[in-house]
């Protein structure tokens, strides 16, 4: 088994064991209701997380570029609330007209 394989297999094994974590630890209790919205809003942080470091970051530096400015264009869009697929596009076209300037 090469190194990459076993990789795969230890990610996926961690993962398992941290998602039945929940299960065996609570034994059919709920949550309490501040943990349960807590929860709730952790994806959209994390999500948010990840679009800044990909926008800002260029090996550790912080990098401002066409995609940028593109990100950027495509959140005063959806402030603006053209449809999803009309902001995705603007902010495509403006990252890839600076490109070619």
């Amino acid at each position: 088994m090469t190194a990459v394989w076993t990789s795969i297999g230890v990610v996926a094994a961690v993962n398992f064991a941290i998602k039945a974590a929940g299960p065996v630890f609570l034994g059919g209790r709920e949550l309490p209701d501040v943990l349960v919205r807590v929860i709730a809003l952790l994806a959209s942080a994390i999500l948010a997380a990840l679009v800044v470091v990909g926008t800002f970051s260029d090996e550790g530096e912080l990098s401002i570029d066409a995609q940028t400015a593109g990100v950027g264009v495509t959140g005063v869009a959806v402030l603006l609330r053209l449809p999803l697929l009309v902001s995705v596009g603007l902010g495509a076209l403006t990252a890839a007209l600076l490109r070619a300037v």
